[in-house]
């Protein structure tokens, strides 16, 4: 490898770019990452870490609802919204810096800068163009917006961590996670929030049940739901915005608009054509099972690839890729059984098949169901209901999928992914002995399936 700058080059320190540099490096390899943004990408500095602490926020409105019932005096807080964004910048800013460190004492070459292919070994970045026996590709996704009269009146995800001010209403399009963790956000912080969504329910994908759960919920919290509509128009007017919508249904006034609906690859710019990589219409690169493109020394990983957006499993995919071409451990990363979340209000978290995806693919199955209101809201008075199921398979007994809506959802299920990777039963479940009092338990103790 003596002839190139790198013998491993990768586009985009995101999460999954990142650990890849790293593993490489620690395996002895000559490493340059490129990023024209922040280092650690999406997740980092406008996804799950900044989103996560804009939930705990919000998450402090209930809070206070309840204390009453748990005889403390009720109060009327006040939210400082410039002080949290300081406090998230703050945040973001200290990551940002041990990825720095990571890279550097790694042995990483760090390149400031938008990199583009200029062949199949050459990538330019600024006036440098550097040669790379492997490269890897890893810039992630971009938020998408339709083309609507008035769209550059919309904010997206993004921009959503570059307000200073708290918007009295807001109106989000969309039915997917981002766009039910913000409308929770903002709820919980005090806006009139409107959710507008072409579809008939929220998480297009996720099991049916918990679907309407999460959307009966959401309802319940206060959030007007818009389903089978979509904007047609955004309007300026004096105070504030306007948004027409499709089938008739009324215009919408609003001070802040955010357009989640959807991500794409963010390949625009890349140059892929001159490095022989080929594109879907939607711009995903395809790849193997080992994350190889149809260039054999060229590799992508992340969104880009559209297989599970989600940020562990870039994470996975990367270091996979640094093991098997420095490591001499070629192995695949497995995208099934998969454990999520989504940080709504409740919070919703899943692993394995939908009973919907169950049937399709077993047939005769045993689903267990469960909904209870949970033991805190006994005493605060708030009437809302956690829902969990179980999907098994009736010829084996083992567990196809786990489902919950509710408190602390995703930390439940990380527990429960662990137990389908390894196969597990009901009977394995009816065995285990519950942690009481908790919500957890309630997995333990289905009997009757429904």
């Amino acid at each position: 490898m003596a002839n190139f700058d790198f013998d491993f080059f990768v586009i985009g320190a995101g999460s999954g770019g990142v650990r890849a540099a790293r593993i490489a490096a620690s395996h002895g390899a000559r490493v340059g990452v490129a990023e024209v943004a922040r280092l650690g990408g999406t997740c980092v500095n406008v996804g799950c870490v900044p989103k996560k602490l804009l939930v705990y926020a919000s998450e402090f409105a209930s809070a206070f609802e309840d204390a009453p019932g748990f005889g403390w005096e009720r109060v009327k807080p006040r939210h400082n919204f410039g002080d949290l964004m300081r406090a998230q910048d703050a945040e973001i800013r200290r990551l940002n810096g041990i990825y720095e460190k990571l890279l550097v004492n790694a042995g990483v070459e760090i390149l400031r800068g938008r990199a583009a292919f200029e062949g199949p070994h050459q990538v330019r970045v600024g006036d440098r163009v550097l040669t790379a026996k492997h490269i890897l590709i890893a810039t992630g996704g971009r938020p998408q917006v339709p083309e609507i009269p008035g769209k550059e009146l919309a904010l997206v995800s993004d921009d959503i961590f570059e307000l200073r001010e708290m918007p009295r209403r807001i109106t989000v399009v969309g039915g997917g996670y981002i766009a039910v963790e913000f409308a929770g956000i903002f709820n919980g912080l005090g806006a009139e929030v409107d959710l507008v969504y072409r579809g008939d329910c929220v998480l297009r994908g996720f099991d049916q049940e918990v679907r309407e759960a999460l959307s009966e919920a959401l309802a319940g919290r206060g959030i007007r739901l818009h389903y089978n509509t979509t904007p047609s128009a955004i309007h300026e007017e004096a105070d504030g915005l306007r948004v027409s919508l499709t089938n008739d249904k009324p215009s919408l006034r609003t001070d802040v608009l955010l357009m989640a609906t959807g991500r794409v690859p963010n390949v625009q710019g890349l140059g892929l054509e001159l490095a022989g990589v080929p594109t879907d219409a939607r711009g995903v690169i395809p790849v193997d099972r080992n994350s190889r493109t149809a260039v054999s020394h060229i590799y992508a990983v992340g969104d880009v690839t559209d297989r599970v957006t989600l940020t562990p499993v870039a994470i996975a995919e990367g270091h996979a890729v640094a093991d098997a071409l420095f490591g001499n451990e070629e192995r695949q990363v497995d995208h099934g059984n998969v454990p999520s979340a989504v940080f709504s209000q409740p919070s919703v978290a899943t692993v394995g098949l939908t009973e919907e995806e169950a049937r399709a693919q077993y047939g005769e199955l045993l689903v267990f169901r469960s909904r209870f209101r949970p033991m805190k809201n006994t005493l605060s008075g708030r009437e809302e209901r956690s829902f969990m199921k179980l999907i098994v398979d009736a010829a084996t007994d083992r567990l196809l999928g786990c489902h919950m809506v509710g408190p602390d959802a995703g930390e439940i299920m990380q527990g429960f992914g662990v137990a389908i990777r390894c196969g597990a039963s009901k009977a394995d479940l009816d065995r285990t002995i519950g942690i009481h009092p908790t919500a957890a338990e309630e997995f333990v103790t289905m009997r009757t399936p429904s």
